[in-house]
């Protein structure tokens, strides 16, 4: 393994070297778009991968080219050993880029840990900055535990800080320009987030509000200037800008209105040992039974193999069609 004839590279010569890996199911927020209300079966412990088969996989997924981890859960941080587990991911070689999603509850708490883990850069989930609005859209009173996160990974020189604010029409789009306003004052990374309707029957019934329209909120504050993507091929889909002077920046993550999945490089490793080649269909590819039956590495990477060939050219999501049964917690997103 390794050569290029081995390598994630599906119908459409897209390259998949970013792998997204969902550590658990479990959440301590109940956000209206994500976890909403009700009974939301959990997962058992035993169906849920053990750290050590999550660290194999990654090996196996090296060798065939992935560079890039992203760390997810639910909540990353409420499974026990988690950072144990970011120390071992951090060490494995051919890695270039290892960051870690949370919603910020526990970062105070874990920040250290994260920081001696080896953990350098974090995509920290908040949709407004009114303690009040963050418990209607969470279901819980964390606000200022959040923003004190936030700070403290700014004061350990975590960067960059990517604040992931999904928009929701009629909750928080009233609040995007002074949300995009924080880059004036810090290095942050504010990305907004185009509501993907995930789902059979959302809790949430949110109408949609588009990149064009998300712009024309910000753009009151002040001339945009575009920011050049990287040429490693480890920049995110975001189409990203910043205020003249700002020592942060703003993105905008457009998955429903425009497409960008023609330059898609990621795949995903659920909690429970599926590989997902789209975050917004329902193909999947089982690879915890076969490592669990005691299949050899080469076994292991057919079924990355098998995803990848199945990875369609674009997703189908649009508002009033949307074929992802599940909710956007038991994928990782």
């Amino acid at each position: 393994m390794g050569s290029a004839n081995t390598q994630l590279i599906d119908r459409y010569k897209r390259n998949l070297n970013y792998l997204r890996i969902s550590i658990t199911d479990q959440c301590n927020l109940r956000c209206k778009y994500c976890n909403p209300p009700g009974e939301t079966r959990k997962l058992d412990h035993k169906d849920i991968l053990r750290y050590e088969e999550i660290l194999r996989i990654v090996r196996i997924s090296i060798r065939l080219g992935v560079t890039k981890i992203r760390v997810t859960g639910g909540e990353p941080l409420i499974r026990k050993g988690c950072c144990e587990f970011l120390n071992e991911l951090t060490k494995l070689p051919g890695l270039k880029d290892i960051s870690l999603t949370t919603n910020g509850v526990l970062l105070t708490e874990y920040m250290d840990e994260l920081i001696d883990a080896g953990i350098k850069r974090l995509n920290i989930s908040l949709d407004t900055l009114s303690p009040k609005k963050y418990r209607e859209i969470t279901g819980v009173d964390a606000f200022d535990q959040v923003w004190a996160g936030i700070e403290s990974a700014r004061q350990k020189g975590v960067h960059p800080i990517k604040i992931n604010v999904v928009v929701l029409n009629g909750i928080n789009d009233n609040e995007l320009a002074e949300l995009a306003a924080l880059s004036f004052k810090y290095p942050f990374h504010i990305r907004f987030i185009e509501y993907m309707p995930i789902g059979r029957e959302p809790d949430c019934d949110i109408a949609p509000l588009f990149y064009p329209e998300i712009l024309s909120c910000i753009e009151k504050l002040g001339p945009i200037i575009p920011v050049a993507k990287q040429s490693n091929n480890l920049d995110g889909p975001a189409i990203r800008y910043k205020f003249k002077g700002a020592p942060g920046e703003i993105g905008f993550i457009s998955a429903v209105s425009q497409h960008f999945c023609n330059e898609c490089n990621r795949l995903r490793l659920t909690a429970d040992g599926r590989v997902l080649p789209c975050l917004l269909s329902n193909i999947q590819e089982d690879i915890k039974t076969p490592l669990r039956s005691g299949m050899l590495d080469s076994d292991l990477a057919a079924v990355f193999f098998n995803a990848v060939r199945k990875k369609p050219f674009q997703h189908p999501v649009k508002f009033g069609l949307h074929d992802v049964a599940g909710p956007m917690i038991s994928i990782g997103g």
